[in-house]
């Protein structure tokens, strides 16, 4: 395929809903679009809700601990910054009451986010919380609705947490990257302990309370080649119908390789600051070719089964594509609309870019508009359309737009280091995926449900699959070694 598929001879608007012909849940994003839902999203990810269509200028990801958690997950990019955000972690009462007060002002009406996470945003107390919630409701104006989304280890939940939780009707992300053995590979404790019985004891008190929940699994050295076990847990085991997969990649440059491999931190245990920077990964970051077989049979297994039952946000976002509904800012055209917001105040171009050169400025001084149009911002999201020739001339393109800004440092056909990291893995999968997505686009198309895939596939029609076809149509070529 390419280009964009045209529905019923037109293509489909912000005004269009393709909820009511995939499936009832939508995916909340932070990127600038949100059309096919709402996130975490993120390149940092927060949870996706049911039936929303938002219509944010802009999102937010609130960080009221800053760089402060509870655990110390060997990959976390995020811990050592809080040597950009030093002094007290803990947002104050007054500071949350000016957020709100700007950030909902600057919003329009309709159904507003206001994406709660961290670090651990649950170690600033649930009575910060109490204050919040309903704080953030009570200044929303009447044309406003506000959807709190908390992205969380779960560690710390409690039943006092829980009614609250379920009284706002908070929709929860747990982070959590598979069955015990894989996940405490690297998700610990400070005390280097798993985390896993902790994680799972929070995942089951949600369940009982009713709470919406969402599984965010970060794929890396220790679960990659392990797709099944992975989605069999989050599907069998957790009962979770809505999935995230985040790709690890560690950068690093060659001067703090071994600090890198030591979790980030120097032989006396001090820890140093992540920075987007270098050419090489660590060794727990995911190989990209096992990343694209990772995705690859999932989704195998996916759209033989569990089509409309389970939602896995990288589908859906490839099927949203191909409508020209991007969802997600990793795979959108443009980015830079995703900001950080941290307990201090300041403001920072994107959750993945917290450092100093990014910091845009401060929202107990200034306006998020004001913020965001700043030639800074814009140079920022100018990174995103700079894609080398190898991305201009790909037949995925429309699919990856060059993935995000952050993983663009592996060299390109020209010699210059601007190809994505996880190119491989993203051209297997959305070449890989192409075929069945097509069908379901088909069947989108005469307003039939996507899931109807499955029993074609169930009684062996599966003429889209033809891959001789497919190269006639020039929708097919080889993945390159």
């Amino acid at each position: 395929m390419r280009g964009r598929l045209q529905l019923k001879g037109k293509r489909l608007s912000a005004n269009d809903n393709l909820n009511t012909v995939i499936r009832p849940m939508t995916f909340m994003c932070v990127a600038n679009t949100h059309l096919i839902g709402r996130i975490a999203g993120l390149s940092r990810y927060v949870p996706f809700r049911k039936g929303i269509q938002m219509n944010e200028l802009f999102s937010i990801l609130v960080k009221p601990t800053g760089a402060y958690c509870n655990l110390d997950c060997e990959y976390c990019f995020f811990i050592s910054k809080d040597q950009v955000l030093p002094g007290d972690p803990m947002m104050s009462e007054e500071t949350l009451t000016v957020f709100l007060h700007r950030y909902l002002d600057e919003q329009p009406d309709g159904d507003v986010t206001v994406a709660w996470q961290g670090g651990e945003p649950t170690m600033r107390g649930v009575s910060f919380f109490e204050l919040a919630l309903p704080l953030a409701e009570q200044l929303a104006r009447p044309g406003q609705r506000i959807r709190h989304v908390l992205q969380t280890n779960g560690t710390l939940l409690d039943d006092r947490w829980c009614r609250l939780l379920a009284a706002h009707d908070v929709l929860v992300g747990i982070s959590v990257d598979g069955p015990a053995e894989l996940h405490d590979r690297y998700r610990v404790n400070k005390a280097g302990r798993g985390s896993h019985t902790s994680v799972m004891r929070g995942w089951h008190l949600l369940e009982g309370y009713g709470i919406a929940r969402n599984v965010l699994c970060t794929v890396h050295a220790a679960n990659e080649s392990h797709p099944l076990e992975v989605y069999h847990f989050f599907r069998d085991e957790m009962h979770a119908e809505h999935v995230q997969f985040i790709p690890i990649v560690e950068r690093v440059d060659e001067a703090h390789a071994a600090s890198a491999e030591n979790c980030w931190r120097r032989t006396d245990g001090s820890r140093i600051l992540y920075r987007q920077a270098g050419r090489h990964v660590t060794s727990r970051s995911v190989n990209p070719v096992l990343w694209g077989r990772f995705l690859n049979t999932i989704f195998d297994e996916w759209v033989q089964q569990d089509v409309g039952r389970v939602f896995v946000q990288q589908f859906d976002v490839m099927l949203g594509n191909m409508f020209g509904q991007y969802s997600l800012c990793v795979h959108a055209p443009q980015c830079g609309n995703a900001l950080v917001a941290a307990h201090n105040g300041d403001v920072f171009s994107c959750d993945h870019w917290v450092e100093d050169e990014y910091r845009l400025g401060n929202f107990l001084h200034q306006e998020f508009r004001e913020m965001i149009n700043t030639p800074r911002q814009h140079q920022f999201s100018s990174f995103k359309q700079n894609l080398p020739d190898d991305c201009l001339e790909c037949s995925v393109r429309w699919a990856c737009q060059g993935g995000c800004p952050k993983d663009r440092f592996s060299p390109d056909l020209n010699g210059t280091y601007r190809l994505n990291y996880l190119c491989a893995g993203y051209r297997s999968f959305f070449q890989h995926a192409m075929p069945a997505m097509e069908r379901m686009a088909q069947l989108i198309d005469n307003g039939l449900p996507a899931a109807m895939i499955m029993d074609e596939i169930a009684t062996n029609d599966t003429s889209f699959f033809d891959i001789d076809t497919m190269r006639k149509e020039g929708r097919y070529e080889p993945i390159p070694a």
